[in-house]
């Protein structure tokens, strides 16, 4: 079951289009792929997180949900876990894999709903990078700590040190269409790569309320795909170069595929290909 939060949208507007949209649909449809790409990440991050038996976890960004049904096998049946997303595609399919008893998803703006102050821990996996106000929307997720608390969550570094992004978007560059937004090329703007700055990553956590922070690199591995035809599909569903071909045209998007289809075959091998991938490793308590 996913409960709406009615209050939406709110100044994440340009979030909620985007994941309620096609690309919403797209992760939907994907999952399992998407699922695959991020698994040594995922390990990583519930590594940080070590939830317990009997916590009770609020999982941010959860998406499709994976994330949320994994940690529900930690807390075992004594605790219970939230997962929360604004995409509505995405926590229909994470409603429709649940079966556990202990696991509730809902519809709402982190940065802005009203959390009962009853969790022992915040998580996420690639989720706290969209907010247009991440100190006010932190501030807001820190309400949902009980005392003694703790947050873990991965983010990424700085695109240029993510192969599995930077490779195929300046294969392509030169295809985008003019006049595409392009948030990519501002650091600090909302999107993924948003937190690549630790220094930053620490300051707004510490604005936000939370103490002992500790922000760690992770350089890890994506992967792509088995074969260069899948990775090159991941490319254009998952980055930057995802969103700045968006609105091209069949031919522009057919010429960038060509071009990304040759800059990937460089790292092609007989488990398929992989690019390096670094992320932060970020904790703190409440």
């Amino acid at each position: 079951m996913v409960i709406p939060d009615n209050s939406m949208p709110s100044d994440n507007s340009m979030q909620f289009a985007y994941w309620n949209g096609a690309t919403g649909q797209l992760w939907a449809d994907e999952q399992l792929r998407i699922d695959r790409r991020l698994g040594e990440l995922s390990s990583a991050v519930m590594a940080l997180a070590a939830a317990k038996s009997g916590e009770r976890v609020l999982d941010i960004g959860c998406g499709c949900g994976t994330t949320t049904l994994e940690l529900a096998t930690h807390v075992g049946p004594d605790g219970s876990v939230t997962g929360v997303d604004i995409s509505a595609p995405m926590l229909a399919v994470a409603a429709s894999r649940n079966r556990a008893h202990n696991v509730t998803f809902v519809e709402a703006d982190a940065a802005t709903f009203a959390f009962d102050r009853d969790r022992d821990l915040i998580f996420s996996r690639f989720g706290v990078m969209f907010f247009a106000d991440p100190i006010g929307a932190f501030t807001n997720i820190r309400t949902a700590l009980a005392t003694g608390g703790r947050l873990a969550f991965v983010c990424w570094r700085p695109m240029i040190d993510n192969a599995w992004a930077a490779t195929p978007f300046e294969a392509a560059k030169h295809l985008i269409p003019a006049n595409t937004p392009l948030p990519i090329l501002d650091p600090f703007a909302p999107g993924p790569f948003a937190f690549g700055d630790s220094g930053r990553t620490s300051s707004m956590l510490e604005a936000a309320g939370f103490t002992n922070v500790v922000v760690d690199p992770l350089d890890s591995t994506m992967f792509l795909g088995e074969t260069l035809e899948e990775a090159a599909d991941a490319a254009f569903e998952v980055g930057p170069l995802a969103r700045a071909m968006a609105g091209a045209d069949e031919s522009t998007r057919h010429s960038a595929r060509r071009a990304v289809l040759a800059s990937l075959s460089e790292s092609l091998t007989t488990d398929g290909v992989s690019l390096p991938a670094a992320c932060w490793l970020v904790s703190a308590t409440g």
